[in-house]
């Protein structure tokens, strides 16, 4: 079972952020629930983020949950929480191999909004986890590497919530291009709400310069998307896709949160 821990370094010493209590039971993809989703969608197609996410919040709270990688586009929106919803549970999916650019963000986003990102941890830490692959497993099979590190722990998280957010834009790539504002996410269980599904990254990036948003220096030097620090590298003269600099080289292009499951053609 993958264990979940608090942040392993620099976290502010501040009061922690507590989880929050368990559903009372699961939510399940009833036809009536499929159908509420799917009018609030339609709905909420032209609302704003701060309109959706409020949207959310009172239908959800307080089993309503946000997954940050700290991306420009989590930085928003915690910035946006902070406004409308700021009691609502946020944590990152800490890998063991994020840049401490990106933890370092972390700090600034709770000094600024009073937001603490719980960071949530696998099991088995980093060199436990390579010592039993014989070596780094992202080299030789990095969506083994991402499904343990990763989607294992956001499962565990998902339980006794109802619904998440994610910052995924449409514009980001084929699969997100097809994500809802708000729909079912079969893998998770869970309803998932993408407030900035129809933003650009010119949005992302006038919101940020207009507010002043703490944002990870690595995007001033040619990160336009981070990860983990293994698989991801600055995009190269003339590559225009943005994701262009994740998992070089192997074809892999997402690590599984926001990919379309081929057994039912949903997407989360």
């Amino acid at each position: 079972m993958t264990t979940m821990t608090s942040a392993r370094r620099d976290q502010p010493k501040s009061a922690s952020r507590v989880w929050p209590p368990h559903a009372p039971q699961q939510l399940e993809a009833t036809p009536e629930l499929l159908a509420e989703l799917a009018d609030a969608s339609a709905r909420l197609e032209t609302a704003t983020p701060e309109e959706i996410i409020t949207w959310a919040h009172e239908r959800f709270a307080p089993y309503l949950t946000m997954a940050t990688a700290f991306g420009p586009e989590g930085c928003v929106i915690l910035s946006m929480l902070a406004k409308v919803a700021p009691d609502t549970y946020v944590f990152n999916l800490d890998t063991g191999y994020q840049f401490q650019q990106t933890l370092d963000l972390r700090d600034r986003i709770a000094e600024k909004y009073g937001i603490e990102v719980d960071m949530l941890q696998p099991e088995l830490s980093v060199p436990e986890y390579e010592a039993l692959h014989g070596g780094p497993l992202y080299k030789t099979d990095p969506n083994q590497c991402c499904f343990d590190r990763k989607i294992k722990v956001l499962r565990q998280a998902a339980q006794g919530k109802h619904a998440w957010m994610s910052g995924i834009r449409r514009d980001q790539s084929a699969d997100r291009a097809q994500a809802a504002i708000v729909g079912w996410d079969k893998k998770f269980n869970l309803v998932k709400v993408s407030p900035l599904a129809n933003w650009s990254k010119s949005d992302i990036w006038n919101r940020i310069l207009a507010e002043d948003v703490p944002y990870n220096p690595l995007h001033d030097q040619g990160y336009p998307s981070i990860g983990c620090w293994p698989c991801t590298r600055a995009i190269l003269h003339g590559e225009t896709d943005e994701r262009a600099g994740r998992w070089s080289g192997t074809g892999k292009t997402e690590c599984g949160l926001h990919t379309i499951q081929e057994s039912d053609g949903s997407g989360i």
